[in-house]
């Protein structure tokens, strides 16, 4: 920074490329010329007038300098300290500020600047996260406000253990991205390790916390490795257990690791109600996996190769309604997977009532047609449309299952049903010798963990789940 107050602006302005909201006031204050440099789109005005214009002209001071200024006059302002050991530091790290929504100040003569954060960025209140509604239970959900949702963290972990680690992510966006977690409940060696991996992560710019998912992913891809929730509830239960939590801002979704595939099998009413009731919908949740990912090829393989399995009636009735069919069984499944898979790419991109009555419509005429027509058979119809309505008992598996049921469904289609016991055993063997971040995928069932059994499949009584998880130890 140079030390006349106009070339300091003037190099800045040039730096944020003459935009038309790049905004500098100069005042005369105490016969000192002192700038205001900041970008009216980011600024709130009425902080701007209280706690920076107004103290500054009505000040009592006789010197002015940005000592002063900073100790003195804007002391009740939330400063971002300057701090770099050179030059060309200070000016990058000032830039930053402006453009996070500080107003720099400059004192003529002087080449330092204090830098006033009184951003004003658009946010909406915390609600209900539509993909994670509630019965009972706290309602409350992450917005896209790093700073609220830290807030919503700091409510429900009302302890110095909670602590929080600051990154700055992406070229272009300078996104900020915080690892949240509590003391002496994680493990050191894992939180080193994201914080390491959120390090190295080189990038354009980060617009949303699945632009970093990637980044802690190991292995095969098709997989979840990562736990999402949009809720301060969940989240704050999970680092009680030892998770870390990964905060991007400008995003209402938080993850979490390590990750075990059986928290997807968990929902947060699970912890609202009974537990009796909860374990049998985690069980009815793991026959809608099964069911969404190998129903539809384990048809077909029996269709096409083991059909003595099927009771007489049963096979008689496919018999009967697939005769003058002009399609294989094979391509008739793959065509229905097509289907549906399209009415449900539609029903999520049109708005949300047409979405719906496209959604509903479309199965209807187009399911009632195409077996009218003689293009395909209502036992296959059936079949695949309750695949696709089993997917959302265990909604956060969306993705995976719609591939487990394609791969599923080629292996049925060719090799039977020997196939489809060999793939489940392969994809098992795969995810029971998986280890993230010292914690098997499976847990607590490969290895076997006694102590968390409590909170598997069957959920025990509160009082008795409320030891850390050893998984995570």
């Amino acid at each position: 920074m140079v030390k006349e107050s106009e070339r300091n602006v003037e190099y800045f302005r040039e730096r944020l490329g003459g935009s038309f909201d790049v905004v500098d006031k100069t005042l005369d204050v105490k016969g000192k010329k002192v700038t205001v440099f900041y970008l009216k789109t980011l600024v709130d005005d009425k902080l701007l007038a209280e706690m920076v214009l107004l103290p500054l002209t009505s000040t009592n001071l006789t010197e002015i300098t940005i000592e002063k200024i900073r100790n003195n006059i804007l002391a009740t302002a939330d400063l971002d300290d300057i701090t770099g050991n050179n030059e060309e530091e200070k000016d990058k790290q000032l830039l930053e500020s402006v453009i996070g929504g500080a107003v720099a100040v400059f004192v003529d003569g002087e080449n330092e600047a204090v830098c006033a954060d009184i951003k004003n960025f658009p946010k909406r209140s915390p609600s209900e996260p539509p993909t994670s509604a509630v019965i009972y239970g706290p309602r409350v959900g992450f917005v896209e406000s790093i700073e609220t949702n830290i807030a919503m963290l700091r409510k429900r972990l009302a302890t110095p253990n909670l602590t929080i680690k600051n990154f700055t992510v992406g070229e272009h966006t300078q996104t900020k991205v915080f690892v949240a977690y509590l003391k002496g409940v994680a493990k050191q060696e894992v939180v080193d390790k994201i914080c390491q991996k959120i390090q190295s992560i080189k990038i354009n710019g980060v617009v949303d916390s699945n632009y970093i998912v990637g980044y802690f992913q190991e292995g095969a891809k098709i997989f979840k490795r990562t736990g999402i929730t949009e809720k301060p509830d969940i989240a704050t239960a999970k680092m009680l257990e030892g998770r870390v939590a990964i905060i991007v801002d400008g995003s209402p979704v938080v993850l979490t690791l390590p990750f075990l595939i059986f928290e997807d099998l968990q929902n947060s009413n699970d912890y609202y109600s009974n537990s009796v009731y909860a374990s049998f919908i985690r069980v009815v949740r793991l026959i809608g996996v099964f069911i969404s990912a190998i129903l539809p090829g384990t048809y077909l393989a029996l269709r096409l190769y083991h059909y003595k399995v099927l009771p007489l009636r049963f096979l008689i009735t496919i018999a009967n309604t697939t005769e003058g069919l002009p399609f294989t069984p094979f391509v008739e499944s793959l065509f229905n997977v097509g289907l549906f898979q399209i009415l449900y790419e539609v029903s999520l991109r049109l708005p949300q009532y047409l979405g719906l009555a496209t959604s509903i419509v479309g199965a209807l005429i187009l399911g009632q047609t195409g077996v009218s027509a003689g293009l395909i058979s209502p036992p296959a119809v059936v079949i695949i449309a309750l695949s696709f309505i089993s997917v959302y008992t265990v909604s956060d598996q969306i993705a995976q299952l719609t591939l487990l049921r394609v791969v599923f469904l080629i292996i049925g289609g060719t090799i039977g049903i020997l196939g489809i016991v060999g793939g489940l055993i392969y994809f098992a063997n795969h995810l029971a010798t998986y280890n993230q971040y010292g914690t098997s995928y499976l847990a607590p069932y490969a290895p076997r963990k006694e102590k968390d059994l409590k909170d598997g499949l069957i959920k025990k009584a509160q009082p008795k789940s409320t030891a850390k998880p050893e998984s995570l130890e």
